[in-house]
């Protein structure tokens, strides 16, 4: 649990589970409002599933935007040599606020709360840049 991708393949697992999530609830509520898929032409055709459902589509696409950022710094700390103690524990930070922000838009969809989590995700993607940029400057 001390190496720094071991928080990046945590997050990985986790949009796995958000992946079967996602189709465990779609693929249901597809077939109770009678969609083909095979009829589909764009996202809208689905816009009469549930929000439940489509909730969770999204935080499974939100899933692949700034995570992306996370996966890259965290990929440059392993090869940089810039994986500290404090980024490490950073880089869990960062999967233990994303997994929050997946259960509360799933689960309840609190904007506000949703807004909070994410928000400190975000200031911990800052911190782990700014260890990175540090360690490239040498301090």
């Amino acid at each position: 649990m001390d190496s720094i991708l071991t928080p990046a393949l945590a997050l990985i697992c986790w949009t796995l589970v958000m992946w079967i999530w996602m189709y465990a609830t779609r693929i249901p509520a597809m077939q109770k409002a009678k969609i083909n898929p095979a009829k589909i032409t764009s996202k809208s055709d689905l816009d009469v599933l549930p929000k439940e459902v489509t909730r969770i589509a999204d935080n499974y696409n939100h899933l692949h935007e700034q995570p992306v950022v996370f996966y890259a710094l965290v990929f440059y700390a392993a090869a940089a040599g810039s994986d500290t103690s404090l980024m490490i524990m950073a880089a869990w930070l960062y999967v233990i606020l994303r997994i929050a922000h997946s259960l509360i838009q799933a689960l309840w969809n609190f904007i506000p709360v949703r807004f909070l989590v994410f928000s400190l995700s975000s200031l911990v993607l800052f911190l782990i840049a700014g260890i990175n940029v540090g360690h490239l400057f040498g301090s």
